[in-house]
């Protein structure tokens, strides 16, 4: 009988969200990782008879970075047919150009890369040294953006981090031919972190407009249809075999 256990971070609101929760109605285990527990996800996986285990942390947090990679998998069940990671968690990190990204943003820059990149660096690691044993089938998927492939003023932080995570999604895939990864550029979506951009200063991002226009028009992704369409992409046959990708390559 197949068994697939699956691990999200960032879980609690947006696309992670979404994707949690229709997770919840297709494996066996679900495990979550971000700083809010959903009580209605853990409702909805018992009722689909999947067992839901959610760690509290906050990602951009080194200590708890580590301690979340500790508590996963020093625990996680090696009887599965199928181990997936969805490395969601992410921040837009400080907005600005080079004249506001200097004096007393060290710390903010930090948190972002911190989130972006090295907690999935981190996980990852730990994820296929644990799975490696079992033979399963292992993959990974890393939400990336387009802003990582192309340069946008006033995004330094937030370019810089997504550059880094497609390059480090390359690389492991190198070092663990045993694993699918790709890394997913999942297009512009109507979440939080949208209405953040909407209100970010002209001067920090001079292409506010765009994403405003892109609101007004009703052109961003539904969380929900995404989670959906992202979902039936993870479980193609060829996953993995284009590792810098972008779903909207897709129909």
């Amino acid at each position: 009988m197949s068994k697939t256990i699956a691990i999200v971070t960032g879980s609690s609101r947006g696309l992670g969200a979404a994707l949690a929760g229709q997770l919840a109605t297709q494996v066996n285990q679900l495990v979550t990782v971000s700083r809010t527990d959903n009580r209605q996800l853990h409702e909805l996986a018992r009722q689909h008879g999947c067992h839901h285990i959610h760690h509290e942390a906050d990602l951009a947090d080194p200590a708890q970075i580590d301690q979340a990679s500790l508590d996963i998998f020093s625990q996680l069940d090696l009887s599965a047919n199928q181990y997936i990671l969805i490395n969601n968690a992410g921040t837009l990190g400080p907005v600005g150009q080079y004249n506001s990204l200097g004096h007393n943003k060290a710390q903010d820059i930090a948190h972002a890369f911190n989130l972006n990149v090295n907690s999935v660096i981190v996980l990852t690691s730990a994820f296929l040294r644990a799975t490696r044993p079992t033979g399963a089938d292992i993959r990974i998927l890393n939400i990336s953006s387009g802003a990582g492939r192309s340069p946008t003023a006033g995004w330094g932080v937030y370019c810089a981090t997504k550059a880094a995570l497609d390059m480090y999604t390359r690389v492991a895939k190198q070092e663990a031919p045993h694993a699918k990864l790709v890394s997913l550029a999942p297009g512009v979506i109507d979440t939080a972190m949208q209405k953040q951009i909407r209100e970010l200063d002209l001067n920090d991002f001079p292409n506010r407009s765009r994403f405003t226009q892109l609101h007004d028009k009703g052109e961003l992704s539904n969380p929900e249809q995404l989670a959906h369409k992202i979902l039936n992409y993870l479980h193609r046959d060829d996953f993995g075999q284009t590792e810098i990708d972008d779903i909207r390559h897709y129909s």
